[in-house]
């Protein structure tokens, strides 16, 4: 490996560095049971609220803690999306192997 094409390797990882930190710091919000639960859950899949409308807990606690699992997993798909987006970039293009 030549010289350039390690300074291309570095800038590489600092860029995958980069977005890999964005990444886990953004929120993502999903959502189940067109919004009667909604959960926050950041880029590094740490929940950090889920929010339940107080009336449909009243008539089943059963579909609400679907619904929660449902709203986590909304919110872990939008990361996955996001992860791609951002990292799909790094594949190819460096010419170093």
């Amino acid at each position: 490996m030549n010289q350039q094409q390690m300074m291309k390797l570095r800038k590489m990882q600092k860029q995958m560095m980069e977005a890999q930190e964005k990444l886990e710091a953004t929120v993502f919000t999903g959502s189940a049971g067109g919004g009667v639960v909604t959960a926050k859950v950041k880029g590094s899949h740490e929940v950090v609220e889920v929010t339940i409308d107080p009336e449909a807990a009243k008539d089943d606690l059963e579909m609400v803690q679907d619904m929660i699992a449902l709203a986590i997993n909304d919110a872990n798909k939008k990361i996955e999306e996001e992860s791609q987006k951002l990292m799909g970039g790094f594949g190819g293009g460096m010419g170093l192997f």
